[in-house]
């Protein structure tokens, strides 16, 4: 057993560290299995000399975000356990200096919150086109449409067009109740959802009924050009080549397109190449068309959120591997 001793420059804010019933501190013991105790400004860390360095690492990581303002919450602490793992926590400042995109209509303020969505918001403000590819959580849609919202309100674009595959993926679009709007706005809703939370639902309806806001499924794209847009593809992955095609050829002067997907995640029936696996390789090598990937790293829902994405990734890892020794 070894002791660590860590001077804490700034005690007044000890108690964001340790969290409501020392919470975050309980989490970080348990992650290093160290023990930690503070008395006159120092954390004293005990354990493996190697766990209490490691721990030691996030717990100067942590300070660091919490004297730039943020919040200590269960997901922010596990992707610092994970930088430290990784060796990677020297760049945690790089996130702490990541730059506003937006702010939501409650006053919430929308910036990258791992270095995976760092570079995507990167590459967004950087190119004209941007595929981002990632699991569930990552923010891949939500970041787009902040940019897209940010734009809109800078007046570099005069709309915002949102718009996804309407596929089948379990229920049949015949059956469901209504007219085709009607039919198709279940697929649209977490477009919707991230609108209403940086417009406000009647800011959104006006914008929309002028036109400034379309949200709509893949097929009305066709036979359109967009100018002067912000044009976001949202579960590509389930977009057939053709359609891919079709939507990328749309692009118009001063316009942005993103494209979102999981390629993990494809709904299209057996035979159907995803559009999105088909675009990454063909587009791969040209100017001005950036492809981010994100990893379970940058998920930034709940924490099991998180396992699941990881215990699907080895899942299928383990089924690869079978099948390669037959």
């Amino acid at each position: 057993m070894t002791d660590k001793i860590l001077s804490i420059s700034q005690p007044e804010l000890i108690s964001q560290l340790f969290g409501s019933y020392d919470e975050n501190i309980r989490i970080i013991e348990k992650e290093y299995s160290v023990s930690i105790s503070y008395r006159d400004s120092k954390l004293k860390i005990s354990g493996e000399q190697k766990d209490t360095e490691n721990a030691a690492r996030a717990i100067k990581s942590m300070m660091l975000l919490i004297s730039k303002g943020e919040a200590l919450t269960e997901q922010n602490i596990a992707y610092v356990i994970s930088l430290v793992r990784d060796g990677e926590d020297s760049s945690i400042e790089e996130i702490t200096d990541s730059d506003l995109v937006a702010v939501t209509v409650s006053g919430k303020p929308i910036k990258p919150k791992t270095l995976g969505q760092k570079k995507y918001v990167k590459a967004i403000d950087e190119n004209t086109i941007v595929i981002g590819i990632g699991p569930a959580g990552t923010g891949k849609t939500y970041l787009a449409v902040a940019e897209a919202v940010r734009a809109f309100k800078a007046k570099e674009i005069t709309r915002i067009i949102l718009t996804r595959p309407a596929v089948e993926a379990g229920e049949k679009l015949g059956f469901l109740p209504g007219d085709l709007q009607q039919k198709v706005d279940p697929y649209l809703r977490p477009l919707y959802d991230a609108l209403f939370d940086m417009f406000g639902a009647e800011a959104f309806a006006r914008l929309h009924e002028k036109g400034a806001i379309e949200v709509a499924p893949l097929a009305y794209m066709r036979g359109r050009t967009l100018d002067d847009s912000f044009i976001i593809l949202d579960e590509a992955q389930n977009t057939t080549k053709e359609q891919m095609k079709m939507f990328l050829t749309r692009l118009g002067f001063n316009s942005k397109m993103i494209v979102t997907g999981d390629n993990t995640q494809v709904d299209l029936p057996d035979g159907k190449t995803s559009g999105l696996i088909d675009a990454v390789r063909v587009l791969k090598n040209l100017d001005d068309i950036k492809i981010v990937r994100l990893s379970e790293k940058d998920v930034v829902r709940h924490k099991l959120v998180q396992s699941i994405v990881k215990a699907y990734e080895k899942a299928e890892n383990e089924r690869l591997k079978k099948n390669y020794r037959k």
